[in-house]
């Protein structure tokens, strides 16, 4: 396992950090999982902290707050989620996808200002990450 970790972040520009808020022990192995992700990837990458399972409020052993101190305390963006209500999972993609543009916009425009750029992206270039029309995607119930 620990001859392809670094094989298999190379090149990662975004993460997503997923624990259980119903469950402790996936809260505490998050900094475990921050450190190796932050030992195999670029410094800029993008990571959000995803509390899931928002839905089930009378189990939760760990608290809204709790996960915001983290992600402050880390630097990391942080979103609660339930999958099962599909409550914002398209947020915290979104979210991750609009930082990584914002960044690797900002790279493009200092590499350009210092001539290291050979071109710029597109501004009328948009980036399709889903079609509507696709429901595929969609969980049915």
């Amino acid at each position: 396992y620990r001859a392809i970790t670094s094989a298999y972040y190379r090149g990662a520009v975004g993460a997503l950090l997923v624990y259980d808020v119903t469950r402790h022990a996936t809260f505490e192995n998050v900094e475990r999982w921050l450190r190796e992700l932050r030992d195999h990837t670029d410094p800029n990458i993008v990571v959000m902290l995803i509390g899931n399972k928002s839905d089930l409020r009378h189990l939760v052993t760990v608290s809204t707050q709790d996960g915001k101190a983290f992600a402050e305390r880390e630097s990391l963006y942080f979103m609660e989620t339930s999958a099962l209500e599909a409550t914002n999972v398209e947020n915290a993609f979104s979210e991750v996808l609009k930082q990584i543009y914002h960044i690797v916009s900002k790279k493009a425009v200092e590499a350009s200002e210092d001539g290291t750029a050979t071109t710029l992206p597109n501004k009328a270039e948009r980036i399709n990450v889903a079609n509507k029309d696709d429901v595929s995607a969609l969980k049915k119930i």
